[in-house]
């Protein structure tokens, strides 16, 4: 694990990201999503948590802020469900294990996944002042973060859960030098073990998530829940230049396991979500996590580490082999 260990913390540096919006532009999504846990999972949310993980290069000494657009759940951008009656709950957390606690790297709101320590936390309801408005956490000292080594950097983590009504919360993050505006960190990267994401409606828009693969990896478990049936989700590498993958229906998961070739090792890849167009699928939500062979989940970066992975066609094609 130590050269892979380098391989993120030189890749980050040398890419020069600008990152930390989230979801970034690369993935085309329109926004992360979270339901009021009185909601049905046929809504598109399986456990109405979301948990993402803010990386702060260990050089940078300026404090950051965490902001939220539309962190209030009103308005036009929100899906409503009979009347708004939802509230939702943000915490940053930061300190000793709030990234490495096991339970923290987890799918589910189980054991003690808000592991670390508690630096912000508020609550949003039907607050039409917040509606399509940035509320910003912060300001945070980059130590405050837990120092993660493989990083070599500070890791925060935020979490949005649902904590009453019925409704779906539209929302995004961007992790910023300023309080009251977007400014961006040299460096710096935000990623998810799961992800929970609004489609968008036009059938020509293409959504993408960027797992990263690392050595250790010689296959691949692709988890995807309640897609309604939206098209196709296809996986691209520089070695594969369309893997198709079975999507779910309504409120069902539907998964997918297929071998890692030498060649995707220390990539990433992109995981597409290509729309049908007919008949229309309107405010489709959907759930996303991608396992090893051992059962680890696989992060997704937001802005994915090598950049975005595109298929050589000469490339020589070889299953992995065992050592």
């Amino acid at each position: 694990m130590k050269y892979f260990s380098f391989l993120i913390s030189a890749l980050l540096i040398t890419a020069g990201l600008q990152a930390q919006p989230v979801p970034a532009g690369d993935e085309n999504i329109p926004y992360l999503m979270t339901f009021g846990p009185k909601a049905g999972t046929s809504w598109g949310d399986d456990d109405f948590s979301q948990t993402f993980f803010f990386l702060v290069p260990k050089g940078f000494s300026q404090s950051v802020y965490i902001r939220v657009y539309d962190p209030d759940i009103s308005g036009s951008t929100d899906e409503v469900n009979g009347v708004f009656d939802t509230r939702m709950t943000y915490s940053v957390y930061g300190g000793k294990e709030s990234y490495s606690h096991k339970d923290a790297m987890e799918t589910s709101p189980r054991g003690n996944y808000k592991s670390g320590n508690l630096l912000a936390s508020k609550t949003f309801g039907n607050q039409v002042d917040y509606d399509n408005k940035w509320y910003t956490f912060g300001p945070f000292n980059p130590s405050e973060g837990e120092f993660v080594q493989r990083f070599d950097g500070y890791v925060f983590k935020v979490i949005c859960d649902g904590m009453a009504g019925d409704d779906g919360n539209l929302y995004r993050y961007f992790l910023s030098t300023r309080m009251d505006e977007n400014k961006a960190i040299e460096g710096a990267n935000a990623f998810a073990y799961e992800y929970s994401f609004r489609m968008h409606d036009n059938a020509t828009e293409v959504s993408h998530i960027y797992p990263l693969v690392d050595d250790r990896t010689i296959s691949v478990k692709l988890s995807n829940f309640d897609w309604d049936s939206d098209g196709l989700i296809r996986c691209v590498s520089v070695a594969r230049k369309g893997q198709l993958c079975p999507v779910s229906g309504e409120d069902v998961w539907a998964e997918k396991e297929f071998t890692i070739f030498d060649e995707e090792k220390n990539t990433s890849l992109d995981i597409q979500f290509i729309k049908r167009k007919t008949p229309p699928v309107k405010n489709n939500n959907v759930v996303v996590n991608v396992r090893n062979q051992y059962g680890e989940l696989l992060p997704f970066y937001v802005i994915p580490i090598g950049g975005v992975p595109k298929y050589k066609a000469g490339i020589d094609v070889r299953p992995m082999t065992k050592k």
